[in-house]
């Protein structure tokens, strides 16, 4: 075993990587249901899935850039385009309703911080616990309206 790590740690390798290995069955039923399996079934049909265990990664170009880069095209090429007005159209439209949340957000963040301030204040035979409950839950409000809106801010300089 001292004499030869290196060996014996390639056929663990070796052998690591022939059990991940499997082949692959395809079994459609009556109903049409689609099923995937490791084991043969009847009436299942083989996979070829040839070799698919290879990484790849983005390719790189080497050299100096120009500053002029192609535009990533992300969709098929024969997806619909959008012109340019309907595009303003759809942005001044979401711009609005955007506008419209964060005002409805400030309201709401205005009333818990009103309420919290009025929770602040002791009332005579009040429960101290019962009352330090509702501050938490007052506090807890305040903090996800503002989070609502620096969220909704965010969205609306994402807006071209």
């Amino acid at each position: 075993m001292k004499r030869y790590p290196y060996t014996m740690a390639l056929l663990m390798f070796g052998a690591i990587t022939a059990a991940v290995q499997a082949e692959i069955y395809k079994y459609v039923d009556e109903n049409g249901q689609v099923t995937y399996s490791n084991t043969p079934i009847k009436g299942a049909k083989k996979l070829d899935l040839g070799i698919y265990n290879q990484i790849s990664g983005p390719r790189v170009r080497g050299g100096k850039s120009n500053g002029s880069a192609a535009p990533i095209n992300v969709g098929p090429s024969d997806f619909p385009r959008v012109d340019g007005d309907t595009q303003r159209k759809r942005d001044t439209t979401r711009r609005g309703i955007l506008e419209d949340e964060l005002r409805g957000e400030e309201k709401l963040l205005a009333d818990a911080r009103k309420n919290l301030d009025e929770l602040q204040v002791a009332k005579p035979g009040e429960d101290a616990t019962r009352r330090l409950e509702k501050m938490g839950k007052a506090r807890e409000a305040v903090s996800n309206h503002e989070s609502n809106i620096n969220a909704i801010r965010r969205e609306l300089s994402n807006i071209r």
